[in-house]
């Protein structure tokens, strides 16, 4: 199934970034809760900070490597519904089936050799642009997220893993043989 419209009950979440340490916008992130609760649900408890190990948001300062998950390990594929069908798209990264946890990448083309493999949860709904000043970026970058649609205790900014992000995205880049944007 092709990525739907946007869905009122579906949170929305977003990415202040920064490269180099100059800040270049924001990305808002609509989570498929509707789609795949339980995906959406661990990704936006990561932007949130609400699931805690020993006191600290999982997930803070972190380098994005692990299986770290608010389910306490690997989770489950939910299933494979959605399409990597367009840039923008958020997905899991695994090393198998049910192997989801922390990891996440966002496409920068369509990449549908990726369909049953990696759950899509979530996609950019403005910032596009940002995206791909990230995808043309030798710099280090750094992201702060945000939820939107969360309660009032849990809007604040939330430091995210994102080098692995960032080494996704440029491999999917290269897997689909498309230039970068300038």
């Amino acid at each position: 199934m092709a990525v739907a419209n946007s869905s009122p009950v579906n949170p929305v979440v977003f990415f202040d970034v920064s490269i180099g340490g100059q800040e270049v916008g924001r990305m808002k992130i609509e989570l498929f809760a509707d789609v795949v609760p339980k995906t959406a649900e661990n990704f936006r408890q990561f932007c949130t900070g609400e699931f805690r190990k020993d006191g600290v948001p999982i997930g803070y300062k972190g380098n994005g490597t692990g299986v770290a998950s608010i389910y306490r390990g690997p989770f489950a594929d939910e299933n494979f519904k959605l399409r990597h069908s367009a840039p923008g798209l958020l997905s899991m990264a695994n090393s198998g089936p049910s192997t989801n946890g922390c990891q996440f990448f966002i496409t920068c083309s369509k990449c549908d050799w990726l369909d049953g493999k990696h759950v899509v949860f979530g996609k950019i709904i403005d910032g596009l642009l940002v995206m791909r000043k990230i995808e043309v970026s030798p710099l280090g970058i750094q992201v702060h997220a945000f939820c939107l649609s969360c309660p009032e205790p849990f809007r604040r900014p939330f430091l995210l893993p994102i080098m692995f992000f960032l080494f996704l995205l440029f491999i999917l880049l290269s897997l689909a043989q498309i230039p970068p944007l300038l």
